[in-house]
């Protein structure tokens, strides 16, 4: 955990300009197992101090890679000069960013950093079991990750807080052949928000899902092509937390409507079925504790939900201060750096499709010659919204049944487009926290949703 080297820093900001001092450490940890053999083990850290200053509407950013009160001394002043030149230079002319109340956001979780050791040898463990209980794989892969932001931020105005983000996940990756001897992989991943004692315990308790990665494997390996065309499809909540945040999310982020995305002409219209409502999360979601918390962003604004389609329309956007302020909404907490080298961007959080009433079972019932899509490994998406999405397991559905497992596929289409065809929302949804979303610096983000049936372009062999 960082010990608090700035607070006295305050002092020396300037007056009348927007100021963000911002003390960070990222920490990396990594284990990896191929076929019982350690081939990878990594720890790694970065740390630094940054600061960003505003005059009237132009932005002076300075960082060091050091952490110390000299180098917030020598950030302060950088950033103060480079925001005082920028602004005689290339004036914008703006009013000053709208100030927000004073407040302090406490440490939200502790960062406990374990020996490599403990990893090491919880996945030489659960490898061992996979090596003896699984004959039919051709190879498998045991992967665990760790990381973590720790964050110190002091503001002219706003918020101050002292927030972390760990995580951690465990990537199990099976290996087998279909009855031809075409190669297959799936994969699952264990984990989420918090430490390692947070999220594993013993081995066993990932012995069922195991079993179910495994037999999605078996049923994979007499798997079929997929029929190409327009097809009813029942999305999995993996596959629907991919669309809300690649092929809708990403349109809807302020900067990126300012771009030309194709949600500024949208706002206030429909642009899917009364039955869908996307919202990202701040810190909880559905009563409760969102997959990845945030309870501060890095401009000092305390985090709050942002609702961005209700009912099939689309209310807004996510927000900085300064396009919140363009937009005449109240900021509610999506700018964040990744690094301390890396100045806040309008990121979203915990970003989802809300459940509905439909059971996962009538949904596939009423179904009469479609699929069931469960698993994404990739997706791409453009600010038109359109967006083609790889599918790694998924499963035929024949009147109104499951039937046999298909073969890697694609789905595509346009996100407004699609969403309007939806007319089934299930009652029970799923998350996914471990990626990273990728918009011009890396960013953990959480994603997820309920099953949707919906109109979609199937890809075929």
């Amino acid at each position: 955990m960082l010990e608090d080297l700035i607070a006295g820093k305050k002092s020396l900001f300037a007056d009348g300009v927007h100021t963000e001092l911002r003390a960070q450490e990222n920490r990396y940890r990594n284990v990896t197992l191929v076929q019982g053999n350690l081939m990878g083990n990594s720890r790694s850290e970065t740390s630094g101090i940054c600061a960003r200053v505003c005059k009237n509407g132009v932005f002076g950013f300075s960082s060091m890679a050091e952490y110390s009160a000299s180098a917030a001394e020598a950030v302060l002043k950088a950033a103060t000069n480079n925001a005082l030149f920028l602004n005689q230079r290339a004036p914008k002319n703006k009013p000053a960013i709208p100030k927000l109340p004073a407040g302090t956001v406490p440490v939200n979780r502790v960062i406990v950093d374990n020996e490599q050791k403990k990893y090491i040898d919880f996945c030489k463990e659960l490898d061992d079991y996979i090596a003896k209980t699984y004959p039919k794989l051709t190879s498998r892969t045991v992967v665990y990750t760790e990381d973590s932001m720790d964050k110190i931020l002091y503001t002219s105005d706003g918020h101050d807080g002292h927030t972390t983000s760990p995580r951690c996940y465990i990537y199990v990756i099976m290996n087998s052949e279909t009855l031809d001897g075409t190669p297959i992989e799936l994969y699952d991943v264990f984990g989420g928000a918090g430490n390692f004692d947070d999220n594993f315990g013993t081995v066993e308790k990932l012995y069922p899902k195991l079993e179910a990665l495994y037999k999605k494997v078996m049923d994979k390996r007499a798997g079929v092509y997929a029929e190409a065309g327009y097809k009813t499809v029942i999305l999995g909540g993996i596959l629907s937390g991919m669309l809300a945040h690649e092929a809708v999310g990403h349109t809807v982020e302020a900067d990126l409507v300012l771009g030309g995305s194709v949600a500024g002409p949208n706002l206030n219209k429909r642009v899917a079925s009364d039955l869908v409502t996307l919202v990202d999360f701040a810190h909880t979601a559905l009563g409760k504790p969102a997959p990845l918390p945030v309870y501060l962003d890095d401009e000092g604004t305390p985090a709050e939900d942002a609702v961005i389609i209700e009912n099939g329309i689309l209310k807004g956007y996510m927000n900085n201060r300064e396009t919140a302020e363009l937009y005449g909404v109240k900021p509610v907490g999506n700018a964040r750096g990744f690094e301390f080298s890396d100045e806040p961007l309008i990121r979203m959080r915990n970003t989802t499709i809300l459940p509905g009433k439909d059971k996962l079972e009538e949904m596939i019932a009423s179904v009469e010659d479609g699929y069931y899509l469960l698993d994404t490994g990739n997706g791409q998406a453009d600010l038109t919204g359109e967006f083609m999405f790889g599918v790694n397991m998924g499963y035929e559905i024949k009147n109104g049944k499951l039937g046999r497992a298909i073969l890697d596929t694609t789905v595509s289409g346009v996100a407004f487009d699609m969403l309007k065809t939806v007319d089934m929302v299930s009652d029970e949804m799923v998350w996914s926290s471990s990626g990273f979303c990728g918009k011009k610096q890396a960013m953990p983000v959480g994603m997820g949703g309920p099953a949707l049936r919906c109109k979609i372009m199937m890809g075929g062999r």
